[in-house]
């Protein structure tokens, strides 16, 4: 080897990694302005960013209010349904702020778990530090004085946040069981546009040791899907410009492939639904309000959006968990 021995060489997937770590600021700013908008309540956004942003499309506002409604009314079901007697863990949470909101609304689980690359950790456990509306709440449902804290985790009774690779899993599941993950206890899984970055192969190996390991769970996955027609393809070369390589784009081919990575890793029942259909029975009343926040220009392009994007669920141990729900 050359002199730099040792160091490892800068690489394709290196960039790769860092253009899906940038999604998670989209993601965070998406939602910081569509907040700021009126379209939901959301108390703690502005403490990871800080600004609102440069103005986002209707159609993109919508798109987030359809996916954090849809996304909540199942995680709000499970917590019902096991009677907050569970644990929750978030896959690639990014800035996400579901336990902050679990805590306001007096609905958390036994322990809330977060895994995402340390990197993006980092980060957000020094906003956590810096920012005391959103160290409170911990502090505040932990029974000693200090939070347990390094780089690129931090622990507390109810809340941890641990920075680890999905793609692998024998760390990933070192580190769950280290910070007390249960695999008794009832257990929600959630991502949001995170497995569509690993292999198929890597994905169905997650989701397989997911139900290998957890006897009662449920996997809440929100996703691309109708990715092989004109409009998919427009999105997928967006962002290959940014050079986000979509590894799992395979899987989201239909809400079928969506349901067949769960059917063939041994979970019982699995639903999909597109976002327009999410949209269209999500609470009418509520769905007017948003509606008149923002004239639409072109409900098509609404349509076409919601129609590519999708959230699938699964059921292990025939809980009915999230059956009928949303």
């Amino acid at each position: 080897m050359s002199s730099g021995a040792g160091r490892t060489p800068f690489t394709d997937s290196d960039t790769a990694d860092e253009a899906v770590r940038a999604t998670c600021d989209d993601a965070s700013t998406c939602k910081r302005f569509a907040t700021s908008k009126g379209y939901w309540t959301d108390l703690h956004v502005q403490y990871f960013v800080r600004q609102i942003g440069e103005r986002k499309a209707p159609e993109i506002n919508r798109g987030y209010y359809g996916r954090v409604r849809g996304m909540n009314l199942l995680i709000d079901a499970f917590l019902k349904k096991t009677q907050c007697d569970c644990q929750v863990v978030n896959l690639g949470a990014g800035l996400d702020t579901t336990f902050w909101r679990l805590k306001d609304e007096n609905i958390m689980p036994k322990k809330f778990f977060e895994v995402d690359f340390p990197m993006i950790v980092a980060r957000k456990i020094h906003h956590i530090k810096t920012k005391p509306p959103l160290s409170k709440p911990l502090i505040e449902t932990h029974s000693t004085d200090s939070l347990r804290l390094d780089g690129h985790s931090l622990d507390s009774d109810r809340y941890c946040i641990i920075g680890a690779d999905l793609r692998d899993l024998p760390a990933l599941e070192e580190k769950l069981k280290k910070f007390q993950i249960n695999p008794e206890l009832p257990t929600l899984f959630l991502s949001e546009c995170v497995l569509v970055y690993m292999t198929a192969e890597q994905s169905s190996k997650l989701v397989n040791w997911v139900a290998d390991t957890f006897p009662v769970a449920m996997f809440i996955n929100y996703e691309q899907v109708n990715m092989n027609d004109r409009f998919g393809q427009i999105m997928i070369e967006n962002l290959q410009r940014r050079q986000c390589n979509l590894a799992g784009v395979d899987v989201c081919q239909s809400l079928d492939s969506q349901k067949e990575r769960f059917l063939s890793a041994g979970w019982e029942s699995v639903n999909a639904l597109d976002m327009m259909t999410v949209y269209s029975v999500l609470p009418r009343e509520d769905v007017a309000r948003i509606e008149r926040l923002e004239f639409l220009d072109e409900r098509e392009l609404l349509q076409q959006l919601l129609q590519h994007y999708c959230i699938c669920w699964a059921v292990k141990d025939k809980l009915s968990l999230g059956e009928g729900s949303i």
